[in-house]
């Protein structure tokens, strides 16, 4: 059974890798929004509409990481171990294009920046807690 130490580094280094993989996932779909979704008269309004978009993306990944690593804190504190990181991060940096990807591509579905964000929240908790496991018991 791993130690407490052992625990949170575990748990840093997701939110970590998952901050990370919620970025790439806001970074692509900024792109593609620059590139193909967004009216730019000039190349100038092309880079603002792109850098705009990246900035919100990354403030939103560290967002989410912030609220992995909170919630694997608690998981650790209460002796769970979190597994299984790498498809963890994966799986919310996957949630994460595939809704801002639908919100791009059919406007209607966006509601707004706080049910956004509470949905936002709300995955990186489910994603963090199906990640964790009790310790196994003693002999």
């Amino acid at each position: 059974m791993p130690e407490t130490s052992d625990r949170m580094r575990i748990v840093v280094y997701y939110a970590v890798w998952a901050t990370i993989c919620a970025a790439l996932a806001g970074g692509v779909v900024a792109l593609i929004h620059a590139w193909f979704f967004s009216y730019n008269p000039g190349r100038s309004a092309l880079v603002q509409t792109l850098f705009a978009n990246a900035v919100t993306a990354l403030a939103i990944a560290a967002g989410q990481g912030a609220v992995a690593l909170v919630t694997g804190s608690l998981l650790a504190q209460l002796g769970r171990t979190l597994n299984f990181t790498v498809l963890l991060g994966l799986a919310l940096g996957l949630f994460d294009f595939v809704m801002y990807f639908v919100q791009m591509a059919v406007p209607v579905t966006e509601l707004g920046w706080v049910p956004d964000i509470a949905i936002l929240v709300a995955a990186a908790v489910v994603i963090t807690v199906s990640g964790a496991r009790a310790p196994a018991a003693a002999p």
